[in-house]
């Protein structure tokens, strides 16, 4: 309920907006280091459930399913993608900006990624960390 991370919120999502196909941001993404992220896979063609557009702050994972291999892009690294082995179903809790309440989402496929991807975004990691090696690393293709 802190103004400064109620702005905080606003702007992520704000920021995401105007990124053309990123679905979510990550604090420190911007150069903040409060452990806060917005995600939205409204629209996707990969999204099969989809709570909209939301922030958590100080978010952790509950519960997840075995991993399975999936393509991840990122704005940090806007060249490549990456192969990366991620739990398909997931449990995330965390607090909301505005309220202070507790929100517990409970999702799977791409939103599941999604989250998990700004997940280790706040742990200082990239997807790039979790690849399997140079050989499941490719060059972003650009549709014009």
């Amino acid at each position: 309920m802190d103004p400064e991370v109620v702005q905080l919120a606003a702007d992520l999502l704000a920021t995401q907006a105007m990124s053309p196909g990123c679905v979510g941001i990550a604090g420190n993404q911007v150069g903040v280091g409060s452990r806060i992220f917005s995600v939205d896979v409204s629209g996707h063609p990969k999204t099969r459930q989809c709570h909209g557009p939301f922030v958590l702050v100080n978010p952790r994972l509950v519960d997840a399913s075995r991993p399975e291999k999936g393509r991840e892009g990122c704005m940090s690294v806007p060249d490549l993608t990456g192969d990366v082995k991620r739990a398909t179903r997931v449990v995330v809790a965390g607090a909301q900006p505005v309220s202070g309440n507790e929100l517990t989402l409970r999702t799977d496929a791409f939103e599941a990624r999604a989250l998990l991807h700004e997940l280790d975004h706040i742990d200082g990691k990239l997807f790039l960390d979790r690849v399997a090696g140079a050989h499941a690393v490719y060059k972003r293709k650009v549709y014009l």
